[in-house]
């Protein structure tokens, strides 16, 4: 399994871009969550985000919101996820990506999280923790080998931009948008130079997220940035094609097209 800097060394050698889908853990059900994530790693994705289900999410739109209710009404845990992605491990060859609120975490304890999690996910995004308040799991992390990611977003003040970078071992997460995930129609276009001048003054790969929805949005932004992350808009598609008999098929399909078969 390559680790997420060096999954970005090689896209760049390869003039390429990260294509990143966003899964909730357990949505629909554990089932069906288990089939997409092994239909979508063969659709040739360079990593796949997976997202714990949290009662009191912070960047979380109203479509991910749902799926993270559902999931938990069905008994969604941290422990039931990791054991999930390890079993899913031995067939997907994709790095995972794990997005959790640090609430779950902390509970479980860092170093007792980090110590299970080795060898299963490849990287942690905490939303609601920052760099200065996340050096004890920062150094577990690099302890048991997972890449971290921390936040930049079009509000961020440039003098944290380096304390980002450091702490960032994995890829830098650039939102998008000064609001919560959910698919957009169009973005502010001063956001593609703020990315593009984001990335001049780091160290460390960019990907963009919150608000991709279509092919042409992913291209464009892929043009500014190191890769993508889509959420909203497949966890849409998955609610409400789930129950169709042809449903793998058209969720591959629907994954192709959005990442197009270059980028």
């Amino acid at each position: 399994m390559p680790k997420i800097r060096d999954l970005f060394n090689q896209l760049k050698q390869q003039n390429k871009k990260a294509f990143i889908p966003y899964l909730t853990y357990g949505f629909p059900n554990l089932g069906v969550f288990e089939q997409t994530v092994l239909a979508i790693a063969k659709t040739g994705v360079d990593a796949i985000e997976i997202g714990m289900p949290f009662s009191d999410p912070i960047a979380d739109g109203p479509v991910i919101q749902r799926s993270s209710q559902i999931a938990l009404e069905k008994g969604a845990t941290l422990p039931g996820l990791l054991l999930t992605l390890k079993k899913l491990r031995r067939k997907v060859d994709a790095p995972f990506i794990l997005m959790t609120y640090y609430n779950p975490v902390f509970y479980m304890g860092d170093n007792s999280f980090c110590r299970k999690a080795k060898g299963i996910i490849d990287a942690l995004v905490v939303p609601d923790l920052l760099p200065e308040e996340g050096r004890s799991l920062n150094d577990h992390c690099r302890k048991y080998g997972i890449d971290t990611v921390f936040f930049i977003a079009p509000t961020t003040d440039l003098g944290r931009y380096g304390l980002i970078d450091k702490n960032s071992s994995g890829f830098i997460y650039y939102v998008s948008v000064t609001g919560t995930t959910g698919s957009r129609n169009k973005f502010d276009g001063a956001l593609y130079k703020k990315i593009a001048a984001a990335k001049a003054k780091v160290k460390g790969p960019v990907c963009v997220g919150f608000g991709i929805s279509t092919h042409e949005q992913v291209k464009r932004f892929c043009r500014v940035a190191d890769g993508v992350i889509v959420g909203s808009a497949i966890i849409k598609f998955i609610d409400e094609n789930h129950k169709q008999k042809n449903f793998i098929d058209k969720l591959q399909r629907f994954i192709v097209d959005l990442k197009g078969k270059e980028k």
